[in-house]
């Protein structure tokens, strides 16, 4: 009967047991030894390498340098074991019926592999020694790797070669617990820019090893060298590089159990990491938990702060936290002026901007450009062109000259005002200092001017930005689709539409708005729809703004049933139509001649509580004065105040027209007085309304009165105004001044109607001037307007 030697390796004790038993005994102890040695094995080798599912932390502790394994509490063990028993069950079975195999002799190694020999062959690159090739053909060669690296502790760049070396091997992985080994002689070795790219490396890695936890792996091979703390840090700050902030507020915490702080510029990194990405709460409690945690705040960490307060609008934090930083010491520097003065200018506090300025001169600290172009933005954003110039000039005084930002919000401001030539001045004077025009620049100019009706000068703005070679943002693209659109240029808007789709831009709520909408404005109603379709099917939900256009240009079409199926199709949506789609219903229903219908929209409204505004009761009453419903016309006037809605100029008008209309023109008057009492500018349509009616009723000293108040405040009169002036006054005979008007009109370029013109001609014949009869209407003819008097019949001056 042969001698059974089984040998155990633990960890530096090597184990051998010798049996002699009888050949029946023999056979089953054998089977017996065999499995339990296979158990000891795969134990010792599961435990080193992947225990740490178990979020257990231990302790370990290197005796000696020639420990190869780390060493865990056997409370520790006990808990790993207890932790997954199903883990190791299971896998214990997978060993036996897929075994480890190995040509490797351990004794081999242990003998003849001593850091001398491993030093020379890593150092000379001997990687064929039979000794390597013998350690790197054993299902443990993970393990061996572990101990090699702490025999090679005191020579880090070795240590380093060796683990490159050994990824590069067919079938090799590395144990996180070499990761950590390695991290630990790198830093002691000073080498850390190498030893930040393996932390990176374990970080990403353990993304897919559940159960595995960075730290635990630092924090339980860290007396693998001289013990320090630095490694730590260097996790900490890997943690927010990769952008995993809430790990590393974990982190954070796990550090200050252990006694471990990482520095504060890498508090700082995650501070700003959390700002910048919205996660405010965090970074506020991320601040508390550091002062908490004994770390002093540098000015960086309160400019961060500050910097944030200043942004989300909460100044009184801003403002003590700005306070606390003196009180520590520390001096405010111009980040933090700057991050003042432009929190508190976009809010429109810009009395404290100013304030801030002067203490921060106070302080020694000179203004930059940063702070000046804050506050020129500041103050142009709220109308103050003329401070904001001030500004420029006393930057420009003190040697700094403005930039792209500078100009370009000097540009925008003067495009909000509608003043497009100061702007192009603007744009003219920075290409001639040699500054470039960026996206912000020209999308600017392209919007002003589209929405100013210069189209072609919109379109020249584009072609120079694409010269430039400037990109277009989607801001761009819909500011110039949305002045096609407006221009009724439906062909040019889709071109410009493709190539938004062709820029990889993915088009957002407004740019398909205003398409749909130029669709409508153009009556284009099947190109809309089958857009709408196309649309939705991509997830796009249309908003009230575009189902509002849709229902405006139906209505106008006096499609009055259609409309309400979009109604239907908005509640269908979930979305709940707003007033301005009723009030446009309603409008449309008393073109249509269906009063109760109208009506019946005011009470749908009032059903399902639905704002009722100004602008809702200026088309009732409008609606109602034009049906000649005078009465409750009056009636929904005076009630307008009992349910809290002032009239506006726009509803005193429609009634002020009704009541004239109606013959009523004493009554009228007294209204306009009434408005006039209320503190309220009567606009262009309020005087022409009572020009036109006091004519009418032949009241002309009244209605030149009505013309000379409106000269007096500075009212030119438009071609409605003219026309009922020189109407009225020639029904009245008084063609002088009729004709005089007539001039006047020509004269700032209005041009009359052809009705105006036939009106007068008729006239001057039924008067027996004759001579100024053919002389107007030569003169008229020569303009290209013909005129006749034979079968014209001249409209009741009454209609």
């Amino acid at each position: 009967m042969p001698i059974i030697r089984l040998h155990l390796y633990t960890p530096g004790i090597p184990i051998s047991l010798k049996m002699k038993p009888t050949e029946e005994e023999g056979f089953f102890l054998f089977i017996i030894i065999i499995i339990f040695s296979k158990m000891l094995l795969f134990l010792r080798t599961l435990f080193h390498t992947s225990c740490r599912v178990s979020s257990l932390r231990v302790r370990p502790k290197y005796p000696s340098s020639n420990s190869c394994f780390i060493n865990a509490s056997l409370s520790s063990s006990h808990g790993s074991l207890i932790a997954s028993p199903l883990v190791w069950f299971t896998s214990f079975f997978c060993i036996i019926r897929f075994p480890f195999v190995t040509k490797s002799n351990p004794d081999m190694v242990q003998e003849n592999l001593n850091v001398e020999s491993l030093s020379r062959i890593v150092k000379q690159d001997y990687w064929d020694d039979p000794r390597i090739v013998n350690v790197f053909g054993s299902a443990l060669a993970p393990i061996w790797v572990s101990r090699f690296l702490v025999e090679l502790r005191k020579d880090p760049n070795l240590a380093f070669k060796l683990f490159k070396w050994a990824k590069t091997r067919t079938g090799f992985c590395h144990t996180t617990e070499a990761y950590c080994i390695l991290v630990h002689i790198l830093f002691v070795g000073r080498m850390y820019i190498d030893a930040h790219e393996v932390i990176r490396e374990l970080v990403l890695l353990s993304r897919g090893l559940p159960g595995f936890d960075v730290f635990d792996g630092l924090w339980e091979t860290r007396n693998v060298c001289r013990p320090g703390f630095g490694v730590f840090d260097a996790l900490f700050s890997v943690l927010v590089e990769l952008g995993m902030l809430e790990k590393a507020s974990e982190c954070f915490l796990r550090m200050r159990k252990c006694r471990v702080l990482p520095k504060v510029r890498s508090c700082n990194a995650l501070l700003h990491g959390l700002s910048k990405s919205g996660k405010g709460n965090l970074s506020r409690q991320f601040f508390k938990d550091m002062l908490g945690a004994g770390i002093s705040p540098s000015v960086f960490t309160f400019n961060i702060m500050i910097g944030y307060t200043c942004k989300e609008g909460d100044l009184e934090t801003a403002r003590c936290l700005f306070a606390q930083m003196k009180q520590l010491g520390l001096t405010p520097d111009i980040v933090t002026y700057n991050s003042l003065i432009d929190g508190y200018g976009k809010v429109g506090l810009l009395d404290e901007s100013v304030c801030i300025l002067e203490e921060m001169k106070d302080a020694g600290c000179e203004p930059d450009l940063i702070t000046y172009n804050a506050l020129i933005n500041c103050f142009c954003k709220f109308e103050k062109m003329p401070q904001a110039f001030n500004f420029l000039r006393e930057m420009m005084s003190n040697g700094l000259k403005p930039n792209v930002i500078t100009y370009s919000t000097l540009i925008d401001a003067f495009c909000k005002e509608g003043m497009m030539q100061e702007a192009i001045k603007i744009f003219i004077d920075m290409k001639r200092v040699g500054l470039s025009a960026n996206e912000f620049t020209y999308t600017s100019l392209i919007d002003a001017s589209c929405k100013a009706g210069n189209l072609s000068q919109a379109l020249k703005f584009r072609n120079e930005m694409l010269e430039a070679g400037v990109s277009f943002n989607i801001v761009t693209y819909t500011a110039l689709l949305d002045g096609l659109c407006e221009d009724g240029k439906m062909e040019e808007a889709e071109e410009v539409f493709r190539e938004v789709l062709n820029s990889g831009i993915i088009p957002n709520q407004e740019i398909c708005t205003a398409l749909v909408h130029g669709y409508v404005k153009t009556k284009k109603m099947e190109n809309a729809t089958e857009f709408l379709k196309e649309i939705k099917g991509k997830g796009f939900k249309p908003d009230l703004l575009l189902y509002g256009t849709i229902i405006w240009v139906l209505c106008s079409q006096n499609k009055v049933e259609e409309a309400e199926l979009v109604i239907s199709e908005i509640k269908d949506c979930g979305l709940t139509a707003n007033h301005f789609i009723y009030t446009t219903l309603m409008d449309a229903y008393f073109k249509k001649g269906n009063t109760n219908e109208a009506l019946n929209v005011l009470q749908r409204m009032l059903d399902n509580n639905i704002e009722v505004s100004v602008v809702t009761y200026c088309a009732l009453i409008d609606g109602l004065c034009k049906k000649g419903l005078l009465q409750e016309a009056i009636s929904y006037f005076r009630t307008m105040s009992d349910i809290g809605l002032q009239p506006n100029v726009a509803v005193f008008t429609a009634l002020i027209d009704g009541l004239c209309k109606s013959s009523c023109i004493e009554t009228a008057k007294e209204l306009f007085n009434e408005m006039l009492d209320k503190g309220m500018i009567p606009d262009k349509a309020a005087y022409t309304t009572l020009i036109d009616g006091n004519l009418k009723h032949g009241n002309l000293e009244e209605a030149l009165s009505m013309h000379r108040r409106m000269k007096e405040i500075g009212m030119e009169l438009d071609l409605h105004a003219y026309t009922s002036l020189i109407w009225g006054l020639s029904h009245l005979g008084q063609m002088q001044q009729a004709k005089a008007f007539l001039d006047e009109m020509i004269g700032k370029g209005i041009i009359p109607d052809e009705i105006l013109i036939v009106c007068l001609v008729r006239k001057y014949y039924e008067l027996g001037n004759v001579d100024e009869a053919i002389e107007l209407q030569t003169e008229w003819q020569n303009r290209g307007l013909r005129t006749g008097t034979s079968n014209f019949v001249v409209p009741n001056a009454r209609t």
